[in-house]
């Protein structure tokens, strides 16, 4: 019974000292992901490009490779992000609160998943080119499949990064577990998410920063909760 008792006991600090490592490793994987297939995936013809420019685009090899890469980039990134929603969830532990519990973790899914919407638009072009067989697109088809992969990306995916970010700023300032600087850049980067209303390419990056931020804290075992 004591040797069970022991086990037991050892598994659960096991479980503790890996947590936190795992959930900086998945919150780098997921910024580094998430950054390399946006950057891949913006690569693109440029807006009033012609039939014959756009047609060369699709059917070269390089750029399209190089943009089916970020295509498939896109899934991994998310499941990283899942991981990291795990541990994090794992290194609040008992002190949770149901109410941001429930805003926590449906704003990360909703995230997750207004990420697939988006890159699925932006290469579903592309998509259908290489493993269709079909034709290249015109370059109205080519312009709308950008702007609903921007708008799922800039408008839905970014305001609920903003959302994650000031639920997991809030609880990691109550129990702790985040230090104070990180949690005012969470909520400076969660207000300008909401508050933008342009595509503009960098704002987008300023959430897997603050994620990778998060992550090194959790690495070096910085912001931990008190004994």
């Amino acid at each position: 019974m004591g040797n069970s008792s022991r086990r037991s006991s050892l598994d659960v600090v096991g479980r503790d000292l890996r947590a936190p490592r795992a959930a900086g490793v998945a919150g780098i994987a997921f910024a580094l992901l998430f950054t390399a297939s946006l950057l891949l995936l913006q690569r693109a013809p440029a807006l009033g490009s012609t039939a014959e420019e756009v047609e060369a685009w699709y059917l070269g090899d390089s750029a399209r490779h190089l943009t089916l890469v970020g295509l498939y980039l896109a899934p991994f990134s998310g499941i990283a992000f899942l991981w990291f929603i795990a541990v994090i969830r794992h290194r609040v532990g008992d002190q949770e609160d149901r109410f941001f519990s429930t805003v926590f973790t449906g704003s990360g899914l909703l995230f997750v998943a207004m990420l697939f919407a988006a890159a699925a638009a932006a290469g579903a072009p592309l998509a259908a080119v290489r493993f269709q067989d079909a034709p290249a697109p015109s370059p109205d088809v080519a312009v709308l499949s950008r702007a609903l992969a921007y708008t799922l990306l800039y408008v839905y995916a970014a305001r609920v990064a903003a959302v994650f970010m000031v639920v997991v700023s809030t609880v990691g300032r109550r129990t702790r577990t985040i230090p104070p600087w990180l949690v005012v850049a969470g909520y400076a980067i969660a207000l300008v998410l909401l508050l933008s209303v342009s595509f503009f390419k960098p704002v987008v990056f300023l959430f897997p920063a603050w994620v990778a931020a998060v992550s090194l804290v959790i690495l070096v075992g910085r912001g931990a909760p008190d004994a």
